[in-house]
């Protein structure tokens, strides 16, 4: 493993050696493009960012250095950097200390290595993440913040360069000039994960139906994947003759093939507004981070041949053969700017951390529920839907989507058949005919992708309401929603931030069609991401109400949300006996809205109290019928918000009977009603509590599926049982 001091020895011994007998005199000018100035800013940035990850180990020695993957042997990136704008959208991965000096340099004004040391020593200073993580990112520099990535940022940066030209063509504002290149970097090891496969086959299905797609992927190849080595020559096997992405290689380590490759890939991009694939080859030093022992894996010899391709010296190295600068010169330049850096590493290990979990969470999630109220009750002019006309689940949803498509320019639809067909339940019948295929369209089917398509978009300004087919489809994505989505505004305090409201089919009850695909009752994955709002309506009315609550969040504070519909009451129009169009609700008035976290009750009964959502409404509701024939009168809540729960609603009713049933359709076992009965104990409700929920199972085909799914007997019994408990008890 190469360490701080062989590193530091043998750029030293290289530079005081002078030129080797195959370096030729070099003349640079200002044709060229890596002009004398030029080469000296990338110098710059690649000396800084060299340093800075020597600092780091040296603060990891103080106790105060809490991130050490570093970016040395990637310094190459600092001629990406100045091959784009400073404009140019970049989301980076986390051997990007060099471009990010570069950016800053060409923005001014921001000292990129206080930035990047005070992440390393989580300083609530810190300008991007307070502290929070050790990230790269920046509003002023354009640069987007993005975690550990293993490629998951890739998505989002397909969905920012297709935002470019879609903001434009459906003339709202963008956060990017029209002529921008969105720049994502990512490494070697990464091109094999899903999240890069599927955003880049998305960036070539668009290109190939000719849509703007101006992205730039700048594979960093340092051949390894923390101790596995990437197979030689795969990524240019893998990438470098496919339909639809210019393929660019270089060597990264040499300075000018990396600026003159970058910037003859950039240009192309921002020319043809089509994707490529720029490909870096690197080295990498100090392993993969300060655990890695590196010596397991690799040979002295290995490491050796890596010293020889030092970037930093390859950038020394044309200095003097073009003249600039002097092996001396170049020395005292490099410790110069050691000394400096060293200075801001003193000073953040003085800095102050962040000191409770309020300050932590506060970026998460803001709410400010008086906006959202008064942007909810805007409506187009005049109204698009029907107002007090009887609906179906599925008709208020249609009819809502479009009043909130002619009330927002900048919303925009889009999943898996939700365009031409209509969606596969009928949902989105007639959008794209009455708003356009700019605004309502079919994606590929990959919903890593439609996720950050919606990512990108609200990103870069749109308001996207994506729709996910059925839930179990969204389990294969679900981390561009933990990981991505929930993140953005926790990682950049509220300065970036992706609105989203994803619709989701999803729950049981379909008499047994389709199995466990189309009988997903499995809510864990999204029930314990901070910050997501899940909107869980089963009545007509409240559907059109709680969606525009949902649009109105995004718009307001950049919520994240997920709007779970239950499939099996889509066209469901009974309620309790054939005909009886019970479960139709008038088309509520364009005002009417539902606050997030408010529950919904049916009837005053003092004996018991059913808690519910989704499909267990009408099961309940059925139940309290028959429970009142028995002389038992059960009043119904329904939580309608599964995060945040309706914590107030929900003691108040629960305190109105003493007792509580919780009629949970999710499964027992990471299911809602854990978190209804935790939330009841947890607010000192001392009565009686039990649950019926269905089982620890995946939902079978047919008429086996009545045998996991709750079930009216289920609440019927749980009654009896519960009425003739001893108080307090739970179960």
């Amino acid at each position: 493993m190469s360490t701080v001091e062989e590193l530091d020895g043998h750029f030293r011994e290289a530079v005081v050696a002078g030129p080797r007998s195959s370096d030729a005199p070099v003349r640079l000018s200002d044709a060229s493009g890596l002009d004398r100035r030029t080469v000296l800013n990338l110098f710059d940035a690649q000396l800084a960012s060299r340093q800075a990850d020597f600092a780091a180990r040296w603060m990891q020695q103080q106790g105060r250095g809490y991130y050490t993957i570093g970016s040395s042997g990637h310094e190459g990136n600092a001629a990406l950097a100045l091959a784009l704008r400073p404009t140019d959208p970049a989301l980076l991965h986390y051997r990007s200390g060099a471009f990010y000096c570069a950016r800053a340099q060409q923005v001014g004004g921001v000292d990129a290595v206080r930035d990047m040391l005070l992440g390393v020593a989580a300083g609530a200073e810190e300008p991007i993440a307070g502290g929070r993580h050790k990230v790269y990112g920046r509003h002023e520099l354009a640069v987007v913040p993005q975690t550990s990535t293993i490629a998951s940022h890739l998505p989002r940066a397909v969905g920012v360069a297709w935002s470019i030209a879609r903001a434009r063509r459906l003339g709202t504002e963008c956060a990017w000039p029209a002529d921008a290149v969105v720049c994502c970097t990512f490494g070697d090891a990464s091109v094999n994960h899903s999240t890069a496969a599927g955003a880049i086959n998305s960036a070539c299905h668009a290109a190939y139906q000719g849509l703007p797609m101006p992205v730039l992927f700048v594979c960093e190849d340092n051949g390894l994947g923390i101790s596995v080595p990437t197979p030689h020559d795969w990524v240019r096997q893998t990438y470098g003759n496919r339909p639809g992405l210019a393929y660019f290689p270089a060597d990264g380590c040499d300075p000018q093939a990396a600026f003159d490759t970058a910037r003859e890939a950039a240009a192309h991009v921002r020319r043809s507004r089509q994707p490529a694939f720029l490909h870096l080859s690197m080295v990498r030093f100090l392993g993969h981070a300060g655990s890695d022992a590196e010596a397991a894996y690799r040979t002295p010899s290995e490491v050796s041949a890596d010293l020889e391709r030092d970037p930093l010296l390859a950038t020394a190295r044309l200095l003097t053969a073009a003249g600039i600068l002097t092996p001396r010169q170049i020395l005292d330049r490099y410790d110069e700017v050691g000394g400096r850096v060293f200075a801001v590493a003193k000073e953040a290990l003085e800095s102050e951390s962040l000191t409770n979990a309020e300050q932590i969470a506060a970026p998460i999630a803001p709410r400010r529920p008086a906006v959202v109220a008064r942007t909810a009750r805007r409506t187009s002019e005049p109204p698009t839907a029907p107002v007090g006309q009887p609906v179906t689940v599925a008709q208020s949803i249609n009819h809502t989507l479009a009043d909130l498509l002619g009330t927002h320019p900048e919303m925009v639809v889009f999943g898996e058949d939700v365009g031409r067909k209509g969606g596969v339940y009928g949902l989105t019948r007639g959008l794209q005919r009455r708003f356009g295929t700019a605004r309502v369209f079919d994606t590929l089917l990959d919903e890593q992708s439609i996720l950050g398509l919606a990512l990108g978009a609200g990103l870069s300004g749109l308001l996207p309401v994506p729709e996910i087919q059925y839930l179990a489809y969204l389990h294969n994505a679900a981390d561009q929603l933990r990981g991505e989505a929930a993140t953005l505004q926790f990682f950049s305090q509220g300065r970036y931030r992706n609105p989203l409201v994803v619709r989701i089919a999803g729950y049981g009850y379909q008499r047994g069609f389709g199995g466990h695909f189309h009988n997903d009752n499995a809510l864990g994955a999204l029930r314990d991401i901070p910050g997501l709002v899940i909107a869980s309506p089963s009545r007509p009315d409240d559907a059109a109400a709680m969606l525009r609550t949902c649009v109105a969040a995004a718009k307001v504070d950049g919520t994240v949300c997920a709007f779970l519909e239950p499939i099996a009451l889509y066209h469901t129009r009974d309620l309790h006996e054939e005909g009886d169009n019970a479960w139709l609700a008038a088309y509520p008035q364009p005002a009417q809205h539902v606050p997030i976290g408010r529950a919904r009750t049916y009837g005053t009964g003092t004996d018991l109290t059913l808690v519910t959502c989704g499909n267990g409404v009408p099961i309940s509701l059925r139940a309290a019928r028959r429970l009142e024939r028995q002389g038992i009168a059960a009043r119904v809540v329904d939580l309608r918000w599964l995060s945040p729960l309706p914590v107030d609603d929900l003691l108040r009713e629960a305190r109105a009977t003493g007792r509580v049933l919780v009629v949970d359709e999710t499964r027992r076992t990471g299911g809602v009603s854990e978190g209804v009965v935790t939330a009841l104990v947890d607010a000192g409700f001392t009565g009686t509590v039990r649950r019926v929920t269905s089982a620890d199972s995946f939902v079978p085909l047919g008429k086996a599926a009545q045998l996991v799914l709750v079930s009216e007997g289920d609440v019927e019994r749980g009654a009896g049982e519960l009425l003739s408990a001893e108080p307090g008890a739970r179960g």
